[in-house]
């Protein structure tokens, strides 16, 4: 009792440090772990706005349970993604990790881990890509290094041998981050849930609210893994072994360099209005515009209305139309190296399974004084 206690607390207080309300303040112990409160919430929250859920819910389950089982060593790396109705057929799959990957946009005034905490996919841990970063860059959520990944994801108790589905709240956002992340690390096992949380809820699969005691204890020791890497302690044991794929990530060099030697096709994934430089861009500091030779695909041009993956035939058309020849290399970018996996994604369906993705993207390019930047004007 005193050592789950404990775990709680501290994982609280990694939250807390980590993220605050739409009012700025931190949330409280209570906030996060008062189950009832939030078991009350989500079905009432349920009842008010979606009164079919549970005709909705026997419905789907009736469904899945009638498709035959598989395992995911059976399911095929060469599409991104999967469906709600895959996801729940296979959620008791011993083999299958789930993870929410939710993250959002600082003016978007939306809390993940409060969201995981009130509903989330049930057995899904959260996976922090602010907090599982970089701590030696100034820029936001950088790649890791091997070992500090090595030690997040064998605390949060993903095997070699597990496929991983990964989603958020939006739909299909920053789970494609995550899902580059683990492809970055020599991880191909791993798929993003199509149309996200949002789809599920809709087709009236169940969400539970609250961390188990399970995952509060995974999240804590992942959270302390990542710190003790960078302060460079000691952590174990480390069940998952990466091997880095360098050809997967760019740096600003790369950048600099494919400006004289267009090895590959520059695509950006930002809003056309901050790419011509039109509009300011969200973060202090950071000069408007484009990298010289780049074209503009909006991440929102990879899906359809419910979130969701377009088809291939879509896609191919999305990026022919921009003149990007798919015979040919491509690297992605955006603002902070999120929505560029959105792009990735699209062209991993596409069969372009080699599509690197700029890090640093915009933030890096644009606060470099000495970095040449275009503009539509």
């Amino acid at each position: 009792m005193a050592s789950t206690l404990l775990s709680k607390s501290l994982l609280v207080n990694r939250f807390a440090h980590s993220f605050s309300a739409p009012s700025g303040k931190p949330q409280t112990f209570a906030s996060f772990f008062n189950k009832k409160l939030f078991h009350s919430q989500v079905n009432s929250a349920s009842v008010a706005h979606n009164p079919t859920r549970r005709l909705c819910s026997f419905m789907a389950s009736s469904v899945a349970g009638a498709r035959s089982q598989f395992s995911t060593k059976s399911l095929s790396t060469d599409e991104p993604v999967v469906s709600p109705d895959w996801l729940h057929s296979n959620l008791k799959q011993p083999d299958l990790k789930v993870l929410d990957a939710s993250w959002y946009m600082p003016d978007e005034q939306r809390n993940p881990i409060q969201e995981y905490q009130v509903a989330h996919i049930p057995g899904a841990l959260f996976f922090d890509i602010d907090g599982v970063s970089d701590r030696t860059s100034k820029l936001p959520h950088m790649l890791p290094s091997e070992e500090a990944f090595a030690a997040v994801v064998s605390a949060l108790g993903i095997q070699n041998e597990d496929g991983v589905v990964v989603y958020d709240g939006k739909g299909l956002f920053s789970a494609a981050r995550v899902w580059w992340m683990f492809r970055v690390f020599g991880h191909d096992r791993i798929w993003v849930l199509d149309g996200g949380l949002p789809k599920w809820r809709t087709l009236g699969y169940d969400v539970e609210s609250s961390a188990s005691g399970d995952a509060i204890l995974k999240a804590t020791a992942a959270s302390e893994a990542i710190e003790k890497i960078y302060q460079g302690q000691a952590v174990g044991p480390i069940t998952f072994q990466t091997k880095f794929q360098p050809h997967l990530v760019w740096d600003i060099e790369k950048v600099q360099e494919n400006i004289t030697g267009q090895t590959h096709q520059h695509v950006d994934a930002r809003s056309k209005a901050r790419f011509d430089g039109a509009v300011p861009e969200p973060r202090k500091g950071i000069r408007s515009g484009h990298v010289p030779g780049s074209k503009c695909i909006p991440f929102a041009q990879m899906l359809d209305s419910s979130q969701s993956l377009l088809p291939a035939d879509q896609l191919k058309k999305r990026f022919e139309q921009e003149g990007i020849s798919l015979e040919n290399p491509v690297v992605t970018s955006c603002g902070t190296g999120v929505t560029a996996c959105i792009l990735a994604l699209g062209l991993h369906r596409l069969g372009k399974h080699d599509v690197p993705v700029y890090d640093g993207s915009w933030t890096e390019w644009g606060a470099h004084s000495d970095t040449p930047v275009d503009t539509a004007s």
